[in-house]
């Protein structure tokens, strides 16, 4: 092993050793092997693979001893990777002016020979030692010092390999997640879509009626409703096109956003009847987020909100405070309302309160879960308040 200058910050170098996760994992085969080899190469009933920690020495692997860790302060391995040297060997501690009165040399464990090869990364931080140890005088030849250093070597190589595995995994978790993800997006904002085609639809109806029957300026609007209706349709499309090819930008592309504006849009793009009443806050600072998150977030609690509305006179309500470190909003309705057994299972994939809406239509379980993902995505908290036939209140907290 090749020398490498040794670490002058203690805090970077337990950084270092915290990066591998390897600190009180399971025995494995693969570490064990390596000490039994160490032993045998030695002739030492001792082998140890030694980890130091910030008042401990933990063994990853252990041949010739039960024990599986012990403090520091009483540890060779400690000075082993304070020392400039590749291997540190102590042919007699008892001699040695700075073990002598150590407890594991005048107590029951009776060290009297330590070999000690440090375990150094790339950036020269030593995590810990492959060492060998006897309870008598032991000289070693040059090639047992050799044979350790390799196995050293490997040690370190296996806890390389061993964290780029773990990367690897988290890695691929996290791609796992974004494909869920931008699937959910994907089916509740195919499901939106269905909004503004409805107004499409309802409103050229409409215009072809009145057309047929009379013409009159009413026509003018209806016009202007189904240009609206249709441009916010084309944008959500593109936007979800952009998204589909690379997930990653749902939540990493953050804008700045005057947040009146887009909910106003997003009232304007939903169908919302006449005896429903929707009260929109004053925001007065701009919003720094991923946009298409905020808006698909909104679309589905206020398109909830209109659909599961059965009173007579259905208020809507919609509030933003802002602190420190979130932004917080509150989306109220006077409409059914939600069982409080269901307040957190509502959030799950594909669960459903099996009831129908005021069009008759039954939930696809998949817009609320994909909005807590899209909140949680954003380093944020959803909760519901309701009760049946109360109304019920979304709690939003999203992170600045």
């Amino acid at each position: 092993m090749p020398l490498i200058a040794r670490d002058v910050n203690e805090d970077e170098r337990l950084n270092a050793l915290k990066s591998y996760h390897i600190l009180d994992t399971a025995e494995e085969k693969d570490f064990d092997d390596l000490t039994d080899l160490a032993s045998s190469i030695c002739e030492t009933p001792v082998a140890l693979i030694s980890l130091i920690d910030g008042d401990r020495q933990w063994f990853k692997a252990h041949t010739g001893v039960d024990i599986r860790e012990t403090p520091r302060d009483i540890s060779f391995c400690s000075h082993a990777i304070a020392s400039y040297d590749d291997i540190m060997v102590i042919q007699d501690t008892r001699a040695d002016e700075r073990f002598a009165d150590n407890p594991l040399v005048t107590g029951e464990t009776k060290v009297t020979f330590y070999a000690g090869v440090p375990l150094v990364t790339e950036d020269g931080h030593a995590l810990g030692t492959l060492c060998v140890v006897d309870q008598t005088i032991r000289i070693l030849t040059d090639q047992q010092k050799s044979s350790l250093k390799i196995l050293a070597k490997q040690v370190m190589d296996k806890l390389e390999l061993r964290r780029k595995v773990m990367h690897l995994e988290a890695a691929n978790q996290e791609l796992l997640n974004s494909n869920v993800l931008i699937q959910k997006f994907a089916s509740m904002a195919a499901h939106d879509i269905k909004n503004p085609l409805s107004s499409i639809l309802l409103t050229s109806q409409a215009l072809k009626i009145r057309h047929e029957k009379l013409q009159d300026e009413g026509c003018i609007r209806l016009v202007d409703l189904n240009i609206i209706s249709t441009k916010n349709l084309m944008a959500l499309v593109e936007e979800m096109l952009a998204y589909s090819k690379e997930p990653s930008l749902l939540i990493a592309k953050k804008q700045r956003f005057n947040a009146n504006t887009i909910l106003q849009k997003i009232v304007a793009m939903l169908t919302v009847p006449d005896n429903i009443n929707i009260e929109l806050p004053v925001i007065p600072t701009e919003l720094h987020l991923s946009l298409i998150a905020f808006e698909q977030i909104f679309i589905n609690l206020l398109s909830n909100a209109i659909r599961y509305n059965n009173k007579e006179q259905g208020i809507i309500k919609v509030r933003f405070t802002e602190d420190a470190e979130f932004y917080h909003f509150e989306v109220e309705d006077n409409g059914m309302g939600i069982a409080e057994h269901y307040h957190e299972k509502i959030f799950s994939n594909n669960f459903t309160l099996k009831v129908t809406d005021r069009y008759n239509q039954k939930g696809s379980g998949i817009g609320l879960s994909t909005v807590k993902d899209l909140v949680n995505a954003l380093n944020g908290n959803i909760y519901v308040k309701s009760a049946l036939d109360k109304g019920a209140t979304f709690y939003l907290s999203i992170k600045k």
